[in-house]
């Protein structure tokens, strides 16, 4: 039977369909019913069902290294936090969640730090993604709610894309703003961006600005459409701090605006002409802002725009910041944020106090906890024992990477639950514990647009994985809390959480789910996606908020917070005269714990790189391909430099997702300052002061194995796996004959060699197959044909063709080259080929090869093949 479920990677919240087959297998589509994709997928969720494998998962459970049953393992948790709370007390104990939790199981975390334990330490990883963004509502509107949905993208007459690159890290999304563009040609699409993104391919303006500098032009645009009588003066009676807000703008005149951010005039102009001519203008938001030392005040000079002007509240209106995980928001809801409540309440005494009565407890917390950069670095000084990290991996996401693995492993206890048997974090637990994972487990996740849908299970769980809420439960049982936590299905959960959202709320919160508190276990299991608050006044849920003004301060007013533009705290300087932007790149996701499974994911970029601009590559003596070091006061990373010019000169750019497990030296986040934004704690990953040189090795080359190989760090590796066979890209000093010596000398294979003073090319055969393949270059990155090379590990070449494949290349025919459509598998030479052969147009290409016809990812590539190659 087909199962109705939600996509796990960004908060879009794609529905799909899982369909069990004969085989055992199970097809995943797109479901064309759910309101959010509407049938469409991005690449990785096309991919999910090569995931559903049970390689590197983590199948029991274990303590100090040993395998455990579960009660053992339950037990040794539970007995040891609660000695350290009796030792210590409540505060020396802290959970660290993640977006990819569902609510239910996020509920129950909460429950038991903030509810029984008695501590404010529990915080997530959303803290590094969307936190601003939480402090820009709440300040704005009084609570953590989004005014907008998506239908917005199609009524919208202009689109602000501010700090996103959307093609790539919410493609759905952003084909359906394509769509509706193209449904209204009128329809104008603005990109603040100081890097040239493939999001800038669509856009009819782009704003490459001074990084950090966007609140000064939004500012300026609150300040020009003042005096140009752009604003609406019906609201003002609705608003607060509107006078404030106006006389801090002021000083960001055109010619100020222009000087800070260092834009043209004349484009500054163009755009907020562009708001002010459009009736229905949307901004949508995403790291660029929030990812900021002043990510809140940027989160709001936004917000102040849209309720000034009285573009809020009204279709295609409005501030809309994109969530980065399924549920980031499902999190803010039950108060997995350390500076939150359940159910959106703060700490003051008569929350604390309705939190008591509610949940029966006299330890409800009755303060903040810590974020999680303090939260890590109360770890490093030894004033939190114990942490349990669950579905989530700080050991390389977090900033200042190298002191949070110091922490970790000085910590007295680490408590680790997650699906993955091997990351970065949990090589650093004391205990680890299964959890299930996507497929196997049920709940609910909220999106970007308050839409909350089920993810269900249509797989059996494997080894003895277990639901999070239940590890969670059998944990607070153990420590004394069993009346509290006597959940027997999730729905049990959902149904309380529920409640608590309108537990004496009386219309006074804005998060109401009230209307489903008395859902059945078969009507939570037949939930369909709806839209918060569902609660008597809106039991279908309800798309906007604030269209009639009433907001959720307690005099029902909206609030303008006036902004003092800053800039970002790390500056240039001549130790360090590079800024370093971080973020995502097309198919990876995170910290690849799941992509990187794919093979098809890993062919678009597939090893760690660097944007620079080839001003600076001349500056530093790089080249496009050459290897470099990036270092900070932090850090260093080892990665591929690529030449462009949409990189700003200055600037260089780094994607977030490699980690231990896929190169030895290219985690990012080792790099990156802990400097927060002060009202939010959220870091300022965005901007970084680096310096940067070549990486001196004498040889490059990769190495393909039928068995995964252990390669240290006596070379720079970058892993890359290509199904039953694994490739490493390598960089190393002294003779490449040598380290390949060292690494194979015991086995008894055969060999094919190809050796001149500039390469070395070996191939090992055993029991009539190629068992290794090695390629190796002076100075530089040897040109293989990999996919080639793969092949003849499964089907070993002719005697005749073997030469072919010491060369690193086919016996004939032509290569596909790199891959551009991930989708469909279509490589740039077979793109190049097709122009070449009349294909003139995005159209044509996808007609002859398909490529661009799914998820819309590649197209902004096959637009700059065509430009660089016309038919």
């Amino acid at each position: 039977m087909t199962r109705c479920t939600t996509c796990p990677y960004c908060g879009v919240g794609c529905g799909l369909q899982a369909t069990p087959q004969p085989d055992g297998g199970v097809a995943l589509s797109a479901d064309t019913h759910h309101p959010a994709n509407r049938g469409r997928l991005c690449v990785k969720g096309a991919a999910l069902g090569d995931t559903l494998g049970h390689e590197g998962r983590l199948l029991s459970p274990q303590v100090d290294g040993a395998p455990a049953d579960w009660g053992f393992a339950l037990d040794s948790v539970a007995d040891r936090l609660s000695a350290i709370i009796r030792r210590h007390g409540p505060h020396a104990v802290a959970f660290y969640a993640s977006g990819q939790l569902l609510t239910e199981d996020y509920y129950a975390a909460n429950k038991l730090m903030k509810g029984f334990i008695g501590s404010g330490n529990i915080d997530t990883n959303s803290r590094l993604c969307m936190a601003s963004a939480v402090v820009g509502y709440k300040r704005a509107f009084g609570a953590d709610a989004v005014p907008c949905c998506y239908e917005d993208l199609e009524q919208t007459q202009l689109a602000i894309v501010a700090g996103s690159n959307a093609a790539w890290a919410h493609p759905v999304a952003w084909q359906r703003l394509l769509a509706a563009r193209q449904a209204r040609p009128a329809t104008k699409i603005v990109v603040i961006d100081p890097r040239r993104t493939a999001s800038c391919d669509d856009a009819d303006l782009h704003l490459p600005l001074r990084p950090g500098t966007d609140a000064a032009l939004f500012a300026g645009l609150l300040h020009w459409l003042h005096q140009q009588g752009g604003l609406d003066p019906r609201l003002w009676p609705q608003l607060n701090g509107l006078e404030a807000t106006l006389a801090a703008a002021a000083a960001w005149t055109l010619p100020a605006v222009a000087q800070f951010c260092r834009l043209a005039e004349a484009d500054i102009l163009a755009f907020y002409r562009l708001f002010a001519d459009s009736d229905r203008a949307l901004t949508l938001y995403c790291m660029g802002i929030n990812q900021s030392t002043s990510g809140s005040d940027k989160c709001n000079a936004i917000i102040n725009l849209h309720l000034a002007s009285g573009k809020i509240g009204r279709p295609g209106c409005g501030p809309f910041s994109l969530t980065g995980q399924p549920n980031a928001m499902g999190g803010r809801e039950v108060g997995g944020l350390a500076n939150q409540l359940a159910c959106h309440m703060d700490f003051s005494e008569e929350n604390v106090d309705r939190l008591r009565r509610f949940w029966h407890s006299e330890r409800v917390a009755t303060e903040p906890g810590l974020k999680a950069v303090a939260l890590f670095e109360a770890i490093a000084r030894g004033e939190v024992k114990a942490v349990w990290i669950m579905g989530t991996n700080p050991a390389v996401s977090l900033p200042d990477g190298l002191r949070v693995r110091q922490a970790l492993t000085g910590c007295e206890l680490v408590v680790v639950s997650d699906v993955s048997a091997k990351t970065d974090t949990t090589e650093l637990a004391h205990i680890l514990l299964p959890a299930q994972a996507w497929g196997e487990k049920d709940g609910t996740v909220t999106n970007s647009e308050r839409r909350i849908s089920r993810q269900r299970r249509f797989l059996t769980p494997a080894g003895e994985a277990r639901p999070d809420w239940w590890i969670i439960s059998q944990v607070a049982q153990r420590m004394g809390f069993a009346s509290a936590f006597a959940w027997h299905h999730p729905a049990a959960i959902f149904r309380e959480h529920a409640a608590l959202s309108g537990f004496e709320n009386q219309g006074r919160r804005a998060f109401d789910i009230s209307g489903l508190a008395t859902v059945t276990d078969d009507e939570w299991d037949r939930l369909t996606p709806v839209q918060w608050p569902v609660n008597a006044r809106h039991p279908q849920g309800q798309a906007r908020l604030f269209g009639s003004g009433r907001c959720y301060h307690p005099d029902g007013k909206a609030r303008l917070i006036p902004i003092q533009p800053r800039l970002p705290v790390a500056k240039p300087a001549a130790l360090w005269p590079l800024l370093l932007n971080t973020g995502r790149t097309r198919d990876q996701w995170h910290t690849m714990t799941r992509t990187g499974l794919v093979s098809r994911l890993m062919q678009h970029q597939s090893e760690p790189w660097c944007d620079i601009h080839p001003l600076d590559a001349a500056r530093f003596g790089l080249e496009d391909g050459c290897l470099a070091r990036i270092q900070s006061a932090q850090g260093w990373v080892v990665v591929r430099c690529r030449l462009t010019s949409s990189q700003q000169p200055g600037c260089l750019f780094v994607p977030m997702h490699w980690n231990r497990q896929f190169c030895n030296m290219a985690n990012v986040d080792q790099l990156v300052a802990p400097h927060t934004c002060p009202f939010a704690g959220q870091p300022e990953s965005k901007q970084t002061a680096v310096r940067i040189q070549r990486y001196d090795c004498d040889w490059q080359g990769v190495v393909l194995a039928r068995q995964p190989l252990t390669l240290g760090d006596a070379v720079w590796w970058s892993r890359m796996p290509y199904g039953a066979v694994t490739a490493y890209w390598l960089a190393g000093s002294g003779a490449a004959s040598d380290w390949f010596a060292a690494l194979a000398g015991h086995a008894h294979w055969r060999y094919q060699q190809a050796q001149t003073p500039e390469v070395l090319h070996r191939l090992g055969w055993g029991d009539g197959a190629l068992q290794i393949a090695f390629y190796a270059a002076r100075g530089a990155q040897p040109v293989i044909d990999i996919p080639a090379v793969v092949a003849a590990f499964s089907d070993a070449p002719a005697p005749e063709d073997r030469l072919a494949l010491l060369a690193g290349q086919q016996a004939s025919g032509e290569a596909a080259g790199r891959t551009i459509c991930s989708c469909y598998g279509v490589g740039e030479r077979q793109i190049a080929q097709a122009i070449d052969e009349g294909c003139g147009t995005v159209e044509a290409l996808g007609k002859r090869l398909r490529c661009g016809t799914n998820c819309g990812s590649c197209i902004p590539e096959l637009k700059q093949l065509l430009a660089r190659q016309p038919a």
